[in-house]
């Protein structure tokens, strides 16, 4: 087995990618090992000192770090993804609705049609862009033209997730959407 590393924007963040499908659909982001107990895999990467997030994404793995260096943390984090595979244990024990669309959703309903169309924004222009950097952005609400979004992942804490959300997501949204005055992080 084969596993590759990348860079992503958030120095704290590595993006691991075994080759094989992590999850079939959705993500799940762990900040605590306790949060992980559903999940084998970010289980045992938890019991790697330094290890301070897990994401888990369609096609790969980002794992956060705390104040230890890349160079010590990578090949654990590599052999337990490894180890992990090898088990045939499954990613995430039992059915997962975190990461599901429409977790503590809120907007008016009169605002439907323009929720409908963030959210196609976001799941055809906007994921898939985070998704190479290890993370992904969630709908969580719109309001008087303020539009609420989680970043997750390796955008969670990354120096450049304002920028993004102001200058990319913002921008995008208001160009398709003249109703969306603002983008704002939950």
């Amino acid at each position: 087995m084969f596993i590759q590393t990348e860079a992503t924007p958030n120095p704290a963040t590595l993006k691991f990618i075994p080759g094989q499908t992590v999850l079939d659909e959705g993500t799940l982001d762990f900040r605590t090992k306790e949060s992980a107990s559903k999940s084998p895999l970010a289980q045992n990467l938890f019991e790697i000192q330094g290890v301070e997030g897990v994401f888990l994404g369609g096609e790969f793995i980002s794992v956060t770090k705390g104040e230890v260096e890349w160079q010590h943390l990578k090949p654990a984090i590599l052999g337990a993804i490894m180890e992990h595979y090898m088990s045939g244990l499954p990613v995430v024990e039992g059915e997962s609705s975190e990461g599901a669309p429409g977790n503590n959703e809120f907007f008016n309903p009169e605002d439907e049609a323009t929720v409908d169309t963030i959210k196609e924004l976001l799941e055809t222009r906007v994921r898939p862009a985070v998704a190479q950097d290890g993370g992904d952005i969630t709908f969580h609400g719109y309001k008087e033209g303020v539009v609420f979004l989680e970043m997750r992942g390796a955008c969670a804490g990354c120096p450049s997730s304002t920028a993004t959300l102001r200058h990319g997501i913002e921008n995008l949204l208001k160009h398709f959407i003249p109703d969306v005055q603002e983008v704002r992080p939950v």
